[in-house]
């Protein structure tokens, strides 16, 4: 497996990174008007969105493993230069009972983009429910090993997993981890921002908290501030001395505010 470093090209401590900003999907039927053309056809969506950004997350995986050559097409899709981050299915995460029997199926599906080198690795994102434990600490290191040789990022929802123990595990075993901006309700994880391998990947989820445990869809309704963007480039500067690549992805995808604000973000880079 390539390093980091091998995959970016920089090398932490240099003061070069490479900050990706994409989307959590890209495939929405309301995004047609604020981002997509009205009449665009839904094939023709990767095509229109490659035109704007280096990166996305594949988040279909997460509800079914796709064919192979689903995900071929995809790779085709994607110009020298894009990578895809792709979710693991939920069984890893939600249910933690059938790791064996979506394994195979899984790895078949990534084969296409880890042969064309566009995969960049794979995001576990956990609920609420998986709180804090030695023995779910000891759980995530058979994801790693069972994932091996992908890069693996972690996603917690509950507060609880910002701690000594985890940082120093996830560093040990070489697992990301991913920081979030999410509504500040109790249980929740605050906006930090930190990484335990040398990429950092930020997920921003909006900060609707009316919405945020019972709205559904409406939870990902929400539109960043210029100056609440700003406050997360700041964050991600910091981090400049310590990695060399960040994934930086708008989860707010109600209406294409997502690609909206992935858009915003990347202008706010280059200023």
């Amino acid at each position: 497996m390539k390093s980091d470093a091998d995959k970016t090209g920089k090398t932490p401590g240099t003061g070069a990174m490479d900050i990706r900003v994409g989307t959590s999907g890209y495939s929405f039927e309301d995004w047609r008007g604020p981002f997509y053309p009205e009449r665009i056809d839904k094939g023709k969506m990767l095509d229109h969105y490659v035109q704007y950004f280096r990166t996305v997350e594949i988040n279909s995986t997460y509800y079914r493993i796709p064919h192979p050559a689903v995900m071929a097409n995809i790779v085709r899709k994607a110009p020298r230069g894009f990578d895809f981050m792709v979710k693991v299915p939920q069984s890893f995460t939600h249910r933690r009972t059938d790791l064996e029997e979506d394994l195979g199926p899984y790895r078949d599906a990534l084969e296409p983009m880890m042969e064309s080198g566009k995969l960049a690795g794979l995001l576990a994102q956990f609920p609420y429910s998986f709180k804090f434990s030695r023995d779910e600490l000891d759980y995530l290191s058979i994801c790693r090993e069972a994932l091996s040789p992908h890069r693996l990022f972690v996603e917690f929802r509950h507060e609880g997993w910002v701690n000594r123990e985890m940082y120093d595990r996830l560093k040990a075993e070489g697992i990301g981890y991913v920081c979030v901006d999410e509504p500040q309700l109790r249980g929740l994880l605050r906006p930090d921002c930190f990484a335990t391998t040398d990429t950092a990947y930020v997920r921003l989820h909006g900060r609707n908290a009316e919405q945020w445990w019972d709205g559904g869809p409406l939870r990902y309704d929400y539109s960043y501030s210029q100056e609440e963007l700003r406050e997360w480039k700041q964050k991600i500067e910091k981090l400049r001395a310590k990695i060399s690549a960040a994934y930086v992805f708008f989860n707010n995808c109600h209406l294409g505010q997502a690609a909206g604000n992935a858009l915003d973000f990347t202008r706010l880079l280059g200023e």
